[in-house]
């Protein structure tokens, strides 16, 4: 099994290799892997972010709180069908139950909630891997995921989420990640 923590440092960035096997650099099929494990969440996160600011602009936060309810789990899913893939959002305070993590999406969540890495990228013994993005939180997250929330916001998230636990963000904190699992088959 081989794992990768990239670790983030104001100054620089350095790769943490952690293996049983040939070094990580050898295998450049996980390479590529790591790269197309990038470029989904960051396609994910832009279609999401999209649709976020388009509604934003013209239903404010209410709006917002739909397309995270039914766009972000269409987006999820039409990613994972065209790239034969499991994508998806996971945090350890949950707003939506189906997002709960498993147990290796919660050890890669302690860590990015304790600053040790944002991103991990592992081969797993039953042959998937896995790659998880941390998504901190910005100031625009907290309108709904933050600690003052306006009254209709309160009302639509108790509403669309009656066991939310996503409230109470500050800037920076780890609000989740983006997770993606490649199964064996698309790992080979």
């Amino acid at each position: 099994m081989r794992i990768m923590y990239i670790m983030l440092n104001p100054k620089y960035i350095s790769i943490v290799l952690v293996g049983l096997l040939a070094p990580y650099s050898a295998n450049g099929d996980e390479s590529a892997l790591l790269f197309k494990s990038r470029e989904l969440v960051a396609e994910y996160a832009t279609l999401l972010q999209s649709e976020l600011k388009k509604s934003m602009s013209t239903g404010g936060p209410v709006a917002a709180i739909e397309v995270c309810k039914d766009h972000a789990p269409r987006i999820a899913a039409e990613l994972s069908d065209r790239h034969s893939v499991m994508v998806g959002r996971t945090s350890l305070n949950t707003r939506n139950a189906d997002n709960a993590p498993d147990a290796w999406e919660v050890e890669m969540l302690t860590r990015f909630d304790s600053g040790s890495t944002l991103e991990v990228f592992e081969s797993m013994p039953n042959g998937d891997t896995r790659y998880m993005k941390a998504i901190p939180t910005a100031a625009v997250c907290l309108v709904c995921h933050g600690e003052a929330l306006s009254e209709d916001v309160v009302e639509s998230l108790d509403a669309a989420y009656p066991h939310d636990q996503a409230r109470g963000y500050e800037i920076g904190d780890i609000r989740g990640a983006f997770s993606i699992t490649w199964p064996e088959a698309a790992s080979d």
